[in-house]
């Protein structure tokens, strides 16, 4: 493809390149940079492009775009801001993917991977060939491959919807964090439909504040041609509006208020299922899940409602749904050697704390035990507030590490207990995360839940920059071997 053809429509304050220039392909990592690439140097947090400007020529860029002239003689193209010049080149170089395939976004803090997974369930039975990007993995039809990012940067996400329209997809059910929103890895992409779960405290070493947050995730509906919004959750007000503003024909969903769009009513939770009755203006119908827990039903009514926006009748969305459980590291039940329950979630926020705590003890026949910690280089805020919910929901609380990165396990455990009122007993400290697993499996009484919050479907421990193999269901499985030897 010509450079005039990848630059079009991109701000451009400074020229000194041939348009007819031909262009191998679009890169921002100057490693993999090959003869004829165009190499767009960005500036990170850690790291800075235009100081690998010089790699990539090396390594054969036939031209670069940067914000500011480069140090070394190679033609170039200078822009007010290389992230966005990133995404719009990308998206020219890949010849706009998002225009032949139905792209459906889905912004929140907790529930996107849940809610991804059951729109694709939903989009499946209809027999359209359908593309997965999130947390767990990235999925075209049945193939699947490990995920390195909740959304990937903006060249790598075009490569993927353009691989995905080649496949033959018709729909790309896709996790946009607010991070990818903030960092314009989504810049240039039309949503079909754009959903909205919730919004609750996290990742405010970024953002700084709520209101940035919520901002941030407005911004998915800008870009959205349709919208679903959970109406029960604070903040819809703002994704509404956003929406309207943006000319997105909007649609709301909600627990509570029989005026929304889409409204659950006659919700029957179990300690494993629930079930409940979706009633829109054209019926209601019968909705039976195998994972347990109010936001399991605000999950599947954002995606009931994204599919119905996009004409998939609301039988055929409620067979779909079916007994489907969660995806890995939702509320996932692994095996023990005894008459007590073992659920793994990624449980990391206050809000998504509490509800998995809540959740559990619904059906709980004994104790509610929570192992859990806080990431490293990540929101300090929520930390004590974590501590709280865990000294006030569960039984038991059993305080360890989860990611520390470069912190010291210890002053994050530090933070956890700042939460926790002097009076309160009901927990221990074990920063060790496989002893602290192995202290709560050893220590248990029957009819006994533990929870291990907050790692998921990760089956990693980052320690400094280095991502250590940890696999809780491992872990479990280990201890439990050894308990048959005892």
């Amino acid at each position: 493809m010509k450079l005039r053809d990848v630059l079009a429509g991109l701000e451009i304050t400074c020229l000194r390149a041939d348009l007819d220039t031909e262009i191998n392909s679009v890169r921002y990592d100057s490693r993999s940079v090959e003869r004829g690439d165009l190499f767009v140097a960005v500036r990170g947090f850690q790291t800075d492009g235009h100081a690998f400007i010089p790699t990539a020529v090396n390594n054969g860029a036939a031209a670069v775009v940067c914000e500011s002239a480069p140090d070394v003689d190679v033609p170039y193209i200078a822009v007010p801001d290389s992230r966005l010049a990133l995404a719009l080149a990308a998206k020219n170089f890949y010849r706009d993917p998002a225009s032949e395939i139905q792209v459906i976004g889905v912004t929140g803090t907790n529930g996107k991977t849940t809610t991804t997974t059951l729109i694709k369930r939903i989009l499946d039975s209809t027999g359209a060939k359908t593309g997965l990007i999130g947390t767990n993995a990235v999925v075209i039809g049945s193939e699947a491959e490990p995920a390195a990012h909740t959304t990937p940067e903006s060249a790598d996400l075009q490569a993927l919807l353009r691989k995905m329209a080649d496949a033959g997809c018709r729909c790309a059910v896709m996790e946009v964090s607010s991070h990818a929103l903030s960092l314009c890895r989504v810049a240039g992409v039309r949503f079909a439909v754009g959903a909205f779960t919730n919004l609750t405290q996290d990742h405010l070493d970024f953002h700084k504040t709520m209101d940035n947050y919520a901002a941030a995730k407005a911004g998915l509906f800008a870009q959205c041609a349709k919208a679903v919004i959970n109406a029960d959750d604070a903040y819809s007000p703002v994704m509404l509006d956003a929406a309207r503003r943006g000319g997105a024909e909007t649609a709301t969903c909600s627990l509570l208020s029989p005026a929304a769009d889409i409204y659950a009513r006659g919700l029957l939770l179990k300690p494993d299922s629930l079930s409940f009755s979706a009633v829109t203006a054209d019926g209601s119908e019968a909705v039976q899940l195998g994972m347990p827990g109010r936001f399991s039903v605000y999950n599947a009514l954002c995606a009931i409602g994204c599919c119905t926006a996009l004409g998939v009748p609301l039988r055929q969305c409620a067979a779909a749904l079916r007994g489907v459980g969660g995806p890995k590291g939702r509320m996932e039940s692994v095996p023990t050697d005894g008459d007590y329950t073992i659920i793994i979630d990624y449980a990391h926020t206050p809000d998504a704390l509490e509800n998995a705590l809540r959740t559990l003890r619904e059906g709980a026949s004994g104790r509610v035990v929570a192992v859990f910690g806080c990431g490293g280089d990540r929101d300090r805020g929520k930390r004590p507030k974590m501590g709280k919910i865990a000294a006030e929901e569960a039984d038991f609380a059993v305080i360890t590490s989860d990611n520390p990165r470069t912190e010291s396990p210890d002053a994050i455990i530090e933070d956890i207990l700042g939460g926790i009122g002097a009076e309160k007993t009901n927990y221990t400290v074990i920063p060790d995360r496989s002893a602290a697993i192995e202290w709560a499996i050893e220590n248990h009484v029957s009819g006994d839940i533990i929870l291990l919050a907050g790692k998921g479907h990760e089956t990693y421990q980052e320690v400094g920059h280095v991502r250590r193999h940890m696999d809780e269901r491992e872990i479990v499985a280990s201890v439990i071997e050894k308990r048959k030897h005892k």
